[in-house]
């Protein structure tokens, strides 16, 4: 009897977006994000039952498979396969040494991901506010930061927009602080020859499944040239062990992608480079057509870019977002509320000044582009937007 991973396999939590839904008329919305259409023509359930066959689910030949091939892609020596996206931020710094009490600067326009690595920690995040046209990390505001002696840097490549890390790097390492690139959003983005991931000292991916590069449930890694660093992130991965139950090194977890997540992901990396080739296909549609329109569009549809979120600023959003909807394309907003204003923490005395970080939460506003988004939809997407503007 054949495994069926597949059959009841619940929708994903958090994602209203994620499938095709229906209108309050009755018809189809277009998607923020469809996974059926981003895996159409992909053979995954042949992928998950080689795994079953195989009988081996955790830590096995498909793990070790993909995380050579990954770092392969990414032009580093290293690669370390975790539980998800958030475990690897926090694996990270602590691989690079930040403890309790320490200051780690970041972006507070990114979804309290970062904040929430840091956190668990017992480090305090210290906000720095963003270049008004990419909305990543600014040089000036960073330069202000370090200042105050963080331990390391969290640099975020914020919606597929690879920020300006080399210099913010620069400005990092003449500091003292390590670098941290997040690369959650921005798999295979690149600069001349190097992708995300490999300029700071260590990158950390996220595989949830709406990502670039996604696998059928949570995943995560980091990807490094220093063996010593790698090293010390695989013994953090699995309980702090230097042998099989015996722990030597403090704060460990279970954190591990299980083989059949890594067999879905090496699927699926081969075609990354074409499905980052689509997205900024159509980002580039929608920023010819929406060029003459108040809104604020992404700087870039260059390689720099792989338009994991293509994201506009806009006045009214609520207004904007509905007539969207009234015409049948879902939206979301990526991120309505910036990380020291979340209520769970008093996080206010960790910022410097994050005027761009403030100014532009209110306007932001996230539209369908991902691969399988037809041509036809593309359209329909750009008529609702122009229409917003004729009325």
């Amino acid at each position: 009897m054949r495994f069926s991973y597949f059959k009841g396999m619940a929708k994903l939590p958090f994602n209203p977006g994620t499938q095709p839904c229906s209108s309050d008329e009755g018809e189809k919305m277009i998607p923020l994000f469809s996974a059926a259409a981003a895996n159409a023509g992909l053979d995954l359930a042949s992928v998950v039952q080689r795994v079953v066959d195989s009988n081996w689910y955790v830590l096995g030949s498909e793990v070790t498979a993909f995380e050579r091939e990954f770092a392969d892609y990414n032009g580093v020596n290293e690669c370390v396969s975790l539980a998800n996206g958030t475990d690897a931020l926090e694996l990270a710094l602590r691989a690079l040494g930040v403890s309790a009490g320490d200051k780690v600067a970041c972006v507070a326009n990114a979804g309290f991901y970062s904040s929430t690595a840091i956190l668990a920690i017992g480090a305090t995040p210290l906000y720095v506010d963003v270049d008004e046209a990419s909305l990543n990390m600014s040089a000036r505001s960073l330069s202000e930061a370090l200042t105050r002696r963080p331990k390391a840097v969290i640099v975020t490549h914020l919606y597929g927009q690879l920020a300006e890390i080399e210099e913010l790097a620069k400005l990092c390492h003449a500091a003292g602080a390590a670098v941290i690139e997040d690369c959650a959003q921005a798999h295979g983005a690149m600069r001349g020859p190097r992708r995300a991931g490999s300029i700071g000292d260590i990158g950390c991916f996220s595989f949830y499944p709406t990502k670039n590069l996604g696998a059928l449930g949570d995943g995560g890694g980091i990807v490094c040239n220093d063996a010593k660093l790698a090293a010390t992130v695989r013994t953090l991965r699995q309980y702090g062990w230097s042998t099989k139950y015996h722990v030597a090194t403090p704060n460990g977890r279970n954190s591990r992608l299980d083989e059949m997540q890594a067999a879905v992901l090496r699927e699926k990396l081969p075609k990354l480079d074409g499905w980052n080739s689509m997205r900024r296909d159509i980002a580039t549609r929608y920023n010819a057509a929406f060029a003459d329109l108040p809104l604020v569009l992404p700087p870039s549809t260059g390689e720099d870019y792989v338009a994991h979120l293509y994201v506009v600023r806009v006045e009214s959003r609520e207004d904007f977002r509905a007539h969207l909807r009234s015409h049948h394309v879902g939206t979301d907003v990526h991120y309505p509320l910036p990380d020291h204003r979340q209520t769970a923490y008093d996080l206010t005395s960790t910022t410097i000044s994050l005027t761009q970080t403030e100014r532009t939460c209110d306007l932001l506003v996230s539209l369908p582009c991902f691969p399988g988004l037809s041509a036809q939809e593309v359209d329909e997407v750009i008529r609702a937007v122009r229409s917003y503007f004729q009325r």
